[in-house]
């Protein structure tokens, strides 16, 4: 009888911890790399080669880093690689929160600054303008576009699951964390009317509109941090 052996992928993502403290375990083959942003590995075997870049191009590094800062991200990159052996990389979220693990097959995904956490080397991520309308409901200007082939891991701040649309949905500013190029979104009030949209601490929120995905999470950064600084006592 003829035996076929599967062929295994060249980076394994495993997610564990969820959804309050995830963390990943990548497991790489041999020959194989993985680019991460700067602070965000927890630990690594000792056959791992750690490389820190401004990109993996050969040119325009410090530019695309620049771009990276602005949209929330660091200005450097790591990456990991293994030569002749199996390697393993634990890296961990931002924020007390979830992570996912995204497949891309050509498409483009746009995620929020400070969401991107590690992808393959055929993906490539860059900046993109959102436009004002994201000055108006008090989001980043800016947010991160992610192009190619290949897995890449984004993280939330609480618990991230995905929202299917097929039409029109309406999500909250502070919620987002991820969605497929696919949609287009403008800003809308909450309520009926303005008055009911401020008095219910909604505001603005995003309608988006086509086909897609959508990815959001649990918690609002921003109204975590109201909420948290009005508790602290100032420096004296």
């Amino acid at each position: 009888m003829e035996v076929f052996e599967t062929k295994k992928e060249a980076i394994d993502i495993k997610l564990t911890l969820q959804p309050g403290a995830t963390a990943a375990e990548i497991k790489m083959q041999p020959g194989s790399t993985l680019i991460a942003e700067g602070g965000s590995m927890i630990a690594m075997s000792s056959n791992i080669q750690l490389k820190t870049t401004t990109h993996t191009k050969k040119s325009g590094g410090i530019i695309r880093g620049l771009k990276r800062m602005i949209a929330g991200e660091n200005f450097f990159l790591n990456h990991y690689s293994t030569t002749n052996e199996v390697g393993t990389v634990w890296l961990g979220a931002t924020h007390a929160g979830d992570m996912l693990v995204h497949t891309l097959h050509g498409d483009s995904l746009i995620i929020q600054g400070g969401s991107f956490v590690a992808s393959e080397t055929n993906i490539e991520i860059d900046l993109t303008w959102q436009g004002f309308k994201n000055l108006i409901s008090k989001e980043s200007l800016f947010w991160i576009k992610a192009k190619g082939h290949g897995k890449l891991i984004i993280n939330s701040f609480g618990a991230i699951y995905p929202i299917q649309i097929d039409g029109e949905h309406i999500v909250d500013t502070g919620h987002i964390v991820a969605f497929e190029e696919s949609l287009n979104f403008t800003l809308t009030k909450a309520g009926k009317s303005w008055l009911s949209s401020v008095l219910g601490g909604e505001g603005l929120v995003c309608k988006f509109k086509g086909k897609g995905t959508v990815w959001v999470q649990s918690h609002n950064a921003s109204s975590f941090g109201t909420s948290l600084g009005s508790k602290l006592k100032p420096r004296k």
